[in-house]
């Protein structure tokens, strides 16, 4: 077939960017395991990645997205999907794409309490066992495409999930002086559409959040004005314990995040 565009995962991310591929003209196949929900115009096809290796052999992708999800999140989901469902997917390309992008997480920073903004310099330094297997899946990505680039994803929000909004209305927010940071999913999206086709090279490693670390607190009590609901306990800006990320890299390079903050990426909370 004549995609030119390969989606390794086309969950809620992934077929988000494939959609503002094919939207600049791109031919997408996507690669899930229930090819049914792959929406067009992406062409889907069914595979189970943890399991056994698709058949490419009738493409010849210029671009490569690796955006799996692993469920549920213990250490062996992560091998079987992460490390070899993504091993197996690339290893069954019969060359190397032009630029690949593979979807990591920020998870694999750990939580340090430092007086700076943690960039991609910082060390990784992942508290549990899906943490060291995301390691290991960005080392596998490079070892297999080193011109690649791993984009390390803050916490994702703005798809299916309403978890924190949830907790919020319960009343169910238990450390609010807890640094926390995030991304909205079409920043997400557009961050990975901008790596793959930027003029300028990509470098290997970036960190994908948004302008403003916030304390949980803070975004409780601010989503919490909105809902209606009982006010959280608030933050305390001297108890702030946890990482904050900069995307100062990421920005560099000419993206910038649409939704600034969680104050504009939840504007729209009373309606989800």
């Amino acid at each position: 077939m004549s995609a030119d565009v390969l989606l390794v995962g086309a969950g809620d991310l992934g077929a988000e960017v494939g959609l503002r591929l094919a939207a600049l003209g791109h031919d997408v196949l996507a690669l899930r395991r229930n090819a049914a929900k792959v929406p067009a115009p992406l062409v889907g096809r069914a595979v189970d990645l943890t399991r056994e290796a698709p058949d490419l052999s009738d493409v010849r992708p210029r671009f490569v997205v690796v955006a799996l999800t692993a469920r549920p999140r213990s250490e062996e989901s992560y091998r079987a999907t992460y490390v070899d469902g993504m091993a197996r997917a690339l290893d069954a390309l019969a060359e190397p794409p032009e630029r690949a992008v593979l979807v990591s997480s920020t998870a694999v920073h750990g939580s340090r309490d430092l007086p700076e903004l943690e960039d991609e310099t910082a060390p990784t330094a992942p508290a549990d066992g899906p943490g060291r297997m995301l390691v290991a899946a960005e080392d596998a990505f490079h070892e297999r495409l080193p011109h690649g680039t791993v984009l390390r994803l803050s916490g994702l929000y703005g798809g299916s999930s309403t978890r924190l909004l949830d907790q919020v209305r319960e009343g169910r927010i238990d450390d609010p002086h807890r640094w926390t940071n995030r991304i909205h999913r079409g920043d997400a999206a557009a961050a990975v559409v901008h790596l793959l086709t930027m003029a300028q090279t990509p470098e290997r490693l970036y960190l994908g959040t948004d302008d403003e670390p916030a304390q949980l607190g803070d975004v409780a009590a601010h989503l919490a004005g909105l809902l209606g609901a009982p006010a959280p306990p608030a933050a305390d800006p001297a108890q702030g314990h946890g990482k904050r990320l900069s995307n100062a890299r990421l920005r560099a390079t000419g993206w910038a995040p649409a939704l600034p903050s969680y104050r504009e990426g939840y504007a729209g909370a009373t309606e989800e």
